[in-house]
């Protein structure tokens, strides 16, 4: 029977790590700080937003808000992003994406300060990821590279095929395999024969945006399959990029949608904004 990477209990421990660390950091006269930024209504993004408010109450970081309307400019917002950089009280800063599209945000990405980028999203923080520099690392990889270890699923050494290739997901997810000494395969919208590479994964992570497109047919018997995507189904229930009722008898272990790679991303920006403050 293939086991469940339980994604909720694992961002639980990390969680409460981060508790400790936190007391004892305030306990020193530091408190940690997260600014979290959020232009217009996206419902979606609200929902992440308040997410990441609870994670910060939870673990004991202060959490700044600022909503703003939908009818913000670029200029408006850049000029923010500056104010929080320059505000020595404040260890992360986090815009929530996507902007609305009066917005550029590459631009705004290039606008915080890599010391204050939780994310893991400006061009700095991806350099000293692809050179294996310390620095901030984006959260969903980061929180995959947690659920595989604290799972006790061997990386070194293994086979690792990723399917897409976003900023976000695919290639920090890439560096961050072969940075745990896995060979790696990033496969995309033109690579031929995908069946057949994705067979020869002993880690399969799935990133590609489509819904249940992944069945049996794409995994190697006893394989791990980490299942990134997240789709709301019709009759309300959310589902992944994977089709698991296929995959299920064929992988070894898997991580299940809502409940898998989700929360992990939260622990992971939680584990950045303290790590800005221990630096």
């Amino acid at each position: 029977m293939a086991a469940i990477i339980n994604g909720k209990e694992i961002s639980k421990q990390i969680k409460d790590e981060l508790k400790e660390k936190v007391s004892k950091m305030k306990a020193s006269g530091v408190e940690p700080c997260l600014a979290v930024v959020l232009v217009g209504e996206d419902p979606a993004s609200q929902v992440y937003v308040k997410n990441k408010k609870n994670a910060c109450e939870y673990i004991g970081i202060k959490s700044l808000s600022y909503e703003l309307p939908e009818s913000t400019s670029e200029e408006e917002l850049l000029k923010l992003v500056d104010e929080l950089n320059k505000n020595d009280e404040v260890n992360g800063i986090l815009v929530q994406l996507p902007l609305p599209k009066q917005i550029d945000e590459d631009k705004i990405i290039r606008a915080i300060s890599p010391d204050k980028d939780v994310d893991g999203f400006h061009p700095e923080s991806v350099g000293r990821l692809s050179i294996g520099e310390k620095g901030f690392k984006s959260c969903t990889p980061a929180g995959i590279i947690e659920l595989l270890k604290r799972s006790n699923i061997e990386i070194d050494g293994k086979e690792c095929v990723i399917i897409g290739r976003s900023n976000i997901v695919g290639k920090p997810m890439g560096m961050l395999m072969l940075r745990e000494n896995a060979t790696v395969t990033i496969c995309h919208s033109h690579t031929k024969n995908i069946k057949e590479v994705c067979k020869r994964a002993d880690i399969l992570i799935v990133a590609i945006g489509k819904r249940e497109m992944i069945d049996a047919s794409y995994v190697k018997e006893g394989a791990t399959v980490i299942d990134v995507g997240m789709h709301r189904k019709e009759d309300g229930h959310l589902t992944g990029d994977v089709d698991f009722e296929s995959v299920i008898p064929v992988c070894s272990a898997y991580t299940p949608v809502p409940g898998g790679v989700g929360p992990m991303t939260i622990a992971m920006l939680m584990n950045n904004c303290v790590e800005s403050v221990e630096r």
